[in-house]
């Protein structure tokens, strides 16, 4: 049996997420112009940087663990909560097939930098992971979020944009390690 805090797999009986529609309105928006700081050390200006990249994969996540700390009661009950840290993985290892398909990743979450960094480092995430403790793209997008352990914290997902406007959005995302591969599918089918 795997132990409680192995992030880097996905328990078994894990609760299916279900399609609330909270993200059916997000095609064919513009990203906002807002900044984040980032795991780089640089704050990152999303729209700017959805713009310069052409296509912009931007992965938005609830929280990463850390290894000996207690996840929020009842994490794992909770539909799409688990499994923040795979998702991250399976980014990072796709990362060489999306730049192939000219796509730029960067991944987001209400994490400070802080926490934030020490898991880029600890995972060797080679790309900037974004800190948004207030939720300001939550607000700015409606991005659905949930509350848990006294936290608001995102939704998972993950949305693909070009030129600066959303053209994809995958939502919900379960299982969560294969959320790169399906994003690295879609792009190569419609490139």
């Amino acid at each position: 049996m795997d132990a409680p805090n192995d992030f880097r797999r996905l328990p078994a009986g894990l609760p299916v997420p279900v399609d609330d529609g909270a993200a059916d309105h997000l095609p064919g928006l513009e990203l906002p112009e807002l900044a984040f700081p980032s795991t780089h050390g640089e704050t990152v200006e999303l729209a700017a940087l959805a713009r310069e990249s052409g296509t912009l994969v931007l992965y938005v996540y609830p929280r990463t663990g850390r290894p000996g700390e207690e996840l929020p009661e009842g994490w794992d009950e909770t539909p799409g909560a688990r499994g923040c840290t795979v998702q991250n993985i399976g980014f990072r290892d796709h990362r060489a097939q999306l730049n192939v398909l000219g796509a730029e990743v960067v991944g987001l979450s209400a994490q400070s930098t802080a926490f934030q960094r020490e898991f880029a480092t600890r995972e060797h995430m080679p790309y900037p992971l974004l800190s948004d403790p207030e939720l300001t793209l939550a607000a700015a997008l409606r991005l659905p979020t949930f509350e848990i352990g006294g936290l608001t914290l995102f939704k998972r997902l993950t949305l693909i944009a070009r030129d600066g406007v959303i053209e994809r959005v995958f939502y919900p995302i379960f299982p969560p390690d294969r959320d790169a591969a399906n994003v690295v599918h879609w792009l190569g089918a419609v490139s």
